[in-house]
This record gives structure tokens, C-alpha cells and sequence, in this order.
């Protein structure tokens, strides 16, 4: 049977949970809206500003190398990196983002994450730190893969999932709907986004 101290405590603990959550609804981008200004480091200590990209389509991928679902996109299919290297050949701006906060799965030192980028052929423009997690949470970043595609005046167009099939089997890949690929072309095309919102799926951001 619960104490009252124990009873008080999960009320506290749900508070703490539910606190949580309505921050980050409050906070999170919305589509049709300006996307958050950040200002992060990447694994050389180099500053990037979001404003520094202005007039350019830029895509938000909130990542943890150690996640079996972005596994499936990388080492398990060169999936993600593929579509990297078309994106950024077209002049898309391409931002890795790892708000694991330090101590938690997904907190990688550099040396480890510089071998990743490599073995995996990233073709990502810059792979950013959020450690205190301030800009994840102002995205609503939920999971690793969380995809999120800023138009050229910096208004989020898409954010969700990278596909349609909802597994970390790499095998999955073939015949989905990729999101991200089919919101680039429209823009590319001077048309709205079809499909701007989709639910992420992945490993919980560890904030």
C-alpha cells in the first residue's frame, strides 16, 4: 500500500512529467511560422548562427549515432547520407543536431562522432551540440531521426519523420514515402509542401 509521502511523491514526479511536456508544447515550432534563431558550436568549436543561412533552404536533423533507428539510415543502408549529398549539391544548408544532454546515450565525445561522420560518408554541412538541449526543445524535437525543413525566408515547412515505414529494419527503406525528399522537391518547385507534418518516430531525444 502507498505512504502518503509515497503518494506525494508520484504526484510530484507526474507534475515534473506533465511540466515537462507543456514546456515543450509551448515552445515547439510551428509549420507556417518563422523557426526558432539558434546559435550552436560544432565538434571544432566553430559558432553557426541559423541566420547565417538566411536565403537558403535549410534542413534540421536532430541525431544520436548510437540509435538503432538512425543506424538504419546510415551504416545499415547509406540512406541518409545519400540524400544529404543531392541536398547540399543543390545548395541546401544540412545541420546535424545532438541534444543528448552529457552523461545520457547519445552524449558521444568528438574523437568517436568524427569516425562516424567518416565511416558513414555524412554529407551534412555542420554536426551541432546542444547539450543543455535549449534549441530541441524549442523545435519540439522528439525523437532521433526528428527532421524539420526551413524555406529560404526561414518559415518551417515540414517537420516529422524521415519515411513512412516506421521500423529501425533497413530493409523498410525501399517502396516508403520519404517526407523530407518529396518537401525539397517542392520547394525546388515553387509548390507547397504536400505532406507538412508527419509523427517522428525513433530513439527519445535523452534531454
Amino acid at each position: 500500500m502507498n505512504t502518503p509521502s509515497s503518494l506525494l511523491n508520484l504526484v510530484r514526479s507526474g507534475l515534473v512529467i506533465l511540466g515537462f511536456f507543456a514546456t515543450a508544447l509551448l515552445f515547439a515550432a510551428s509549420i507556417g511560422e518563422p523557426a526558432p534563431a539558434f546559435t550552436l558550436t560544432d565538434l571544432a568549436g566553430k559558432t553557426h548562427q541559423l541566420s547565417d543561412f538566411k536565403g537558403k533552404t535549410v534542413v534540421l536533423e536532430w541525431t544520436n549515432p548510437e540509435c538503432p533507428f538512425v543506424r538504419k539510415h546510415y551504416a545499415a543502408s547509406g540512406n541518409l547520407p545519400a540524400i544529404q549529398k543531392d541536398a547540399t549539391a543543390d545548395g541546401v544548408v544540412w545541420l546535424l543536431i545532438n541534444s543528448s544532454a552529457p552523461g545520457t546515450p547519445g552524449d558521444i565525445d568528438a574523437a568517436t562522432v568524427k569516425a562516424w561522420l567518416t565511416q558513414n560518408h555524412v554529407a551534412a554541412t555542420a554536426y551541432l551540440l546542444d547539450r543543455d538541449g535549449k534549441v530541441g526543445k524549442a523545435y519540439g524535437a522528439k525523437t532521433t531521426p526528428h527532421l524539420f525543413v526551413l524555406n529560404a525566408e526561414g518559415v518551417l515547412v515540414y517537420q516529422g519523420a524521415i519515411d513512412s515505414k516506421r521500423s529501425a529494419d533497413a530493409k523498410d527503406i525501399v517502396g516508403a514515402e520519404n517526407y523530407v525528399k518529396s518537401a525539397l522537391a517542392a520547394l525546388k518547385a515553387g509548390q507547397p509542401v504536400a505532406t507538412p507534418s508527419t509523427q517522428p518516430y525513433g530513439c527519445g531525444v535523452k534531454y
